[in-house]
């Protein structure tokens, strides 16, 4: 994900603004897997919000799946995404999961 996720972030392709890079794999039924490279991070990281809405939306627009809501496995854990769909408009979009703790820090 470091290696691959680098290359596409800075491609010429994307500029130097670069983007974030999710390698979404399709599972069972409407369950995903997502691994995310996030940019100012430079390395993969264990969840990135915006990259499970999106790839569950391209995963229902890819799988032409009438269920609107979809299960993500994460490195940092398990989520759900929902949303409504009319004429490819989506509508009420909501992401689900557990909002942890994973870094403290402290500075003087």
């Amino acid at each position: 994900v470091k290696e691959e996720g680098a290359k596409i972030r800075y491609s010429d392709t994307y500029n130097e603004a670069g983007i974030n890079v999710n390698f979404v794999e399709l599972l069972e039924g409407n369950e995903i897997k997502i691994r995310t490279y996030e940019r100012g991070v430079e390395d993969e990281t264990y969840s990135c919000g915006t990259g499970v809405t999106a790839a569950s939306i391209a995963s229902f627009l890819e799988t032409k799946k009438v269920n609107q809501s979809w299960s993500i496995i994460t490195l940092g854990g398990n989520l759900s995404v929902s949303f409504e769909e009319q004429n490819e408009v989506f509508a009420k979009v909501k992401l689900i999961g557990p909002a942890i703790t994973t870094f403290a820090g402290r500075l003087d």
